[in-house]
C-alpha cells in the first residue's frame, strides 16, 4: 500500500485536514489521519482529479489546422453512427497539457453542426490509443439552436430555419417510434418483417431512454423547443451549454423535470448572436435554481487545462472551495454516470487525484504531480 500526506485533501464531498490518502494498486484505499504503507509524497493540498464533460479534444486537435479538425462530418444533417472515438488522436498535444493540469478525463462529442452528430465517449486523457481511453458513453450528441442552419453547405439534406431543423429530428424519431410500435404490435412471424437498421437501434434506445441526447442549446426557446420534443417523445436529455439563459425560470423548470445542465464554457468570447446575453452574472441564476449541473470547457473553445480556472466565477458567485472542486469532479462525474469509479477521493474509487503545493486556487500554482489509477503520469520534479 502507498501514501501521501497533505495539509488539506478535498475529497468531492468535504474537506480533511491533514490526513493521508491510501491507495493500493488502482484503488483508494481510505482517508486516515494515521500513516500507513509506504509514503511516496507530502503536499499542501490533494483533489480528485478533474473530469471535464464536454470537449472536442482529440478532435480539433493542438497545433492542426482547422480545416484538419474532425469535430463535425459534414455528409448529412443526421448522423446517429458517427463516433467521437474513431476521430480521436490521442498524440494531440491538448491531452498531454490537460493532465498536466489535472483534467485526466473528457467526455469527448461531435460538434453541432448536425441535428444529430453521433455518438460521445468518455475517455482517460492519458492513455496510448484511443482504444485503451474510452471508459464509457455519455449520451448522442444532438444540437438546437443556430448550429445546424449555417451549415448549408454543407452535404445531405439541411435545414434553414430553426424550425426545419426541430421537423427533421422530430421527423425521425417518429419514424423510428411508428416501427417500435408497429414490432410490439406484430405477433410472431410477422416480427421478423420488421427490420431495424443501426441507426434505427440507436434511437430506439434514445426513445427507450436507455441512452441521453446531449443537447448543445443556449437560447431560452430552443430550450423550449428541446422541452417540447422531450414532453413528445419522453426522451432523456441533458442541457450542454445554456450560455444565453439569462432569467432564472428555464433553470427553475430544468430541475422540476429533473434534467441536468452542462454549463459553459464561461470563458469563451460571445461569437455569435445566440450569445448575445451571455454574461459570468448567469451564473447566480444556475445556482439559486438548485438545478443539478457540471462545468465544461468545449475545448477548444476555451483550454481543457483551463478548466478549474474557469470556477473562479462561481467563487464569485458564493461557492466554497470545497464546492468549486466538486464541480468538476463529483458532480461532473454524477452527470456523466461515473460517480461510481471517479469524482471523490473515496475507498473503492479509481486513485486518480491531483497533488499541490500551494492553493489550487492560487493563478501562481499548478499541480506537482498527478496520479491515475494509481499510477504517476506526471511529476514537476
Amino acid at each position: 500500500m502507498n501514501c501521501l500526506f497533505a495539509k488539506t485533501i478535498y475529497t468531492g464531498k468535504k474537506v480533511v485536514f491533514e490526513a493521508y490518502l491510501l491507495f493500493n494498486g488502482k484503488k483508494i484505499s481510505a482517508i486516515s489521519k494515521s500513516k500507513k504503507g509506504r509514503q511516496i509524497g507530502k503536499f499542501d493540498v490533494l483533489t480528485p482529479a478533474f473530469i471535464d464533460p464536454h470537449s472536442h479534444i482529440g478532435m480539433d486537435r493542438a497545433g492542426e489546422p482547422s480545416t484538419e479538425g474532425e469535430a463535425n462530418e459534414h455528409q448529412d444533417s443526421i448522423l446517429v453512427l458517427t463516433d467521437a472515438l474513431d476521430s480521436i488522436q490521442m498524440d494531440d498535444k491538448a491531452l498531454r497539457d490537460a493532465v498536466e493540469m489535472g483534467v485526466l478525463y473528457s467526455c469527448v462529442m461531435p460538434g453541432s453542426g448536425n441535428i444529430i452528430g453521433g455518438l460521445s465517449a468518455v475517455i482517460r486523457n492519458y492513455a496510448a490509443s484511443s482504444t485503451d481511453a474510452l471508459i464509457t458513453r455519455a449520451g448522442l450528441k444532438g444540437a438546437f439552436g443556430f448550429n445546424p442552419m449555417k451549415t448549408k453547405a454543407w452535404k445531405g439534406k439541411r435545414p434553414t430555419t430553426r424550425m426545419g431543423a426541430v421537423a427533421m429530428l422530430r421527423s425521425r424519431l417518429d419514424e423510428v417510434r411508428q416501427k417500435i410500435q408497429k414490432y410490439r404490435k406484430a405477433r410472431g412471424s410477422k416480427k421478423e418483417d420488421i427490420q431495424f437498421s443501426a441507426e434505427d437501434r440507436v434511437l430506439r434506445n434514445l426513445l427507450g431512454r436507455k441512452i441521453r441526447l446531449r443537447a448543445h442549446v443556449h437560447k431560452i426557446d430552443d430550450i423550449a423547443a428541446l422541452l417540447r420534443l422531450v414532453d413528445e417523445f419522453k426522451i432523456n436529455v441533458t442541457v450542454d451549454h445554456a450560455g444565453d439563459v439569462h432569467r432564472p425560470e428555464i433553470f427553475q423548470e430544468l430541475k422540476k423535470r429533473k434534467i441536468p445542465v452542462v454549463y459553459g464554457p464561461i470563458d469563451s468570447f460571445a461569437y455569435k448572436v445566440e450569445l448575445k446575453h451571455e454574461d459570468r452574472r448567469n451564473v447566480r441564476y444556475l445556482l439559486e435554481s438548485g438545478v443539478e449541473f457540471g462545468l465544461m470547457t468545449d475545448h477548444p473553445v476555451t483550454l481543457a487545462r483551463q478548466l478549474l480556472l474557469q470556477t473562479r466565477w462561481f467563487l464569485r458567485a458564493g461557492l466554497s472551495k470545497q464546492q468549486a472542486i466538486e464541480l468538476i469532479s463529483r458532480r461532473n462525474s454524477k452527470i456523466l454516470g461515473l460517480d461510481d469509479q471517479l469524482g471523490t477521493l473515496e475507498k473503492g474509487k479509481w486513485a486518480s487525484f491531483v497533488c499541490w503545493n500551494g492553493d489550487p486556487f492560487d493563478l501562481a500554482s499548478y499541480p506537482v504531480a498527478v496520479y491515475g489509477e494509481g499510477e504517476l503520469l506526471y511529476s514537476e520534479s
